[in-house]
């Protein structure tokens, strides 16, 4: 064998080995919980502002079968088609058999209980911003919902997306701890922030996207195309969204826009009734978050 061709083959060789390891799922430290206990009542509240209903509970569920969360809704994206699992607390079909630790590390690190990536359609490039301490209050309220044995269905994703470890050169790239909106926001803004950014993942819809399905954080919350439909997401900046607070805080909590002209629709219909089960308080700071983001005009979207 020629030389040239012995150092290909070590590059080669060399290039795949560096891959596997960056491209490796990273788990909690077996002591990341210690000393935290689950408190269902809290975790409602979590529940709601983060919007879990909206994804996993079944096609059209309405009232309380959207506590039911046995999945199947199907969320189609340039990548392939994603449908939610089941994550009711059946021990067999969905997550009853999963610790604390199982659970957040899936929300903040995006890896499975048996060590694999999850795709990034589950938004927890959002959820890693959490406080640990709601997210086991989160688990401990999930695991008081009806248990459902409903199958997860694979997701139809093609080659190369199907490899699924190549997700953890995506989560290199683009996985951040740190707000977007980021300085010293304080009081209700800073809350909003919170509620915003890591909870409500309000930046997974209202922001544009690049190549590999990343958020655009340069135009963050300035609208986006919308996945399943031909219409666009809208611009909820200071640069788009003319409403007043208390108009936006009315379209939170009921979903009808200012003079009636208009209501929710599609998935901001289950994100009002997501919004509406929590204090007014909550959708208060939501509002004063939104006029602490940088305004984008419509002239500086993609």
């Amino acid at each position: 064998m020629r030389p040239v061709f012995r150092w290909l083959i070590a590059i080669a060789v060399l290039g795949g080995g560096a891959g596997w390891a960056l491209s490796a799922p990273e788990a909690l430290p077996e002591d990341a919980l210690d000393g935290l206990t689950g408190d269902p009542v809290a975790g409602e509240r979590i529940f709601w502002a983060g919007g879990c209903a909206s994804c996993h509970a079944a096609p059209e569920s309405e009232g309380e079968d959207r506590l039911v969360l046995s999945g199947g809704q199907r969320f189609p994206t340039e990548f392939g088609t994603f449908i939610a699992p089941n994550i009711s607390p059946d021990p067999e079909a969905g997550i009853g058999g999963w610790s604390d630790r199982d659970f957040v590390n899936a929300l903040r690190n995006g890896v499975s209980p048996d060590g694999r990536h999850y795709y990034p359609a589950f938004p927890y490039s959002s959820y890693r911003l959490a406080d640990t301490q709601d997210l086991v209050d989160l688990h401990a309220f999930m695991a008081t919902l009806p248990p459902s044995d409903a199958e997860s269905r694979p997701h139809a994703v093609a080659f190369p997306f199907s490899i699924r470890r190549g997700i953890g050169l995506w989560k290199r790239l683009f996985l951040r701890d740190g707000y977007t909106v980021a300085g010293d926001l304080t009081g209700d803004a800073a809350h909003g922030r919170y509620l915003a950014e890591a909870l409500a993942h309000c930046g997974e819809c209202h922001t544009a996207r690049g190549a590999l399905g990343e958020l655009d954080r340069r135009v963050w919350l300035a609208g986006a195309p919308d996945p399943v439909g031909d219409g666009r997401i809208p611009n909820i900046t200071p640069g788009g969204l003319d409403w007043s607070d208390q108009e936006v805080l009315d379209y939170l909590t009921d979903g009808f826009e200012p003079n009636f002209a208009g209501s929710a629709g599609g998935a901001m219909a289950e994100v009002v009734q997501n919004l509406a089960e929590l204090p007014e308080e909550d959708r208060a700071a939501i509002v004063a978050y939104l006029r602490a983001v940088p305004a984008v005009t419509s002239e500086q979207t993609p």
